[in-house]
């Protein structure tokens, strides 16, 4: 754990989340500040503190953070209308956590990107 990240004190249970789902692997959560009906966090247990902070040996982990995704859209009803994963790296990608995080959005139709 990294004493001053936010994520890793939600982890922790330092503190309190809406927590959606969790494994030995990842914690889920909805986010304080929703930008569709259904938006949700799901973040690595372990820190990494951006995407460019992966490993090879993160491949699971990575690929764990998807099927999550994929399981808790099945579960809130949003999989077969559409949702949009998101991951952010680093200040001009829009990365404000540095805790590396998939965004689940749906439950409403989301605008087309680039």
């Amino acid at each position: 754990m990294t004493t001053d990240c936010l994520f890793c004190k939600i982890v922790a249970g330092d503190i309190p989340a809406d927590i959606v789902y969790q494994d030995e692997h990842v914690v889920a959560f909805r986010d304080i500040s929703p930008q569709a009906p259904t938006h949700i966090l799901i973040i690595p247990r372990k820190h990494v503190s951006t995407i460019n902070g992966l490993e090879s040996t993160d491949q699971l982990l990575a690929g764990h953070l998807v099927l999550t995704a994929q399981k808790l859209a099945r579960e809130q009803g949003i999989d077969e209308s559409g949702f949009r994963l998101v991951m952010n790296c680093n200040q001009e990608g829009g990365q404000t956590v540095y805790h590396i995080h998939m965004h689940l959005m749906g439950g409403r139709q989301l605008t087309v990107l680039g």
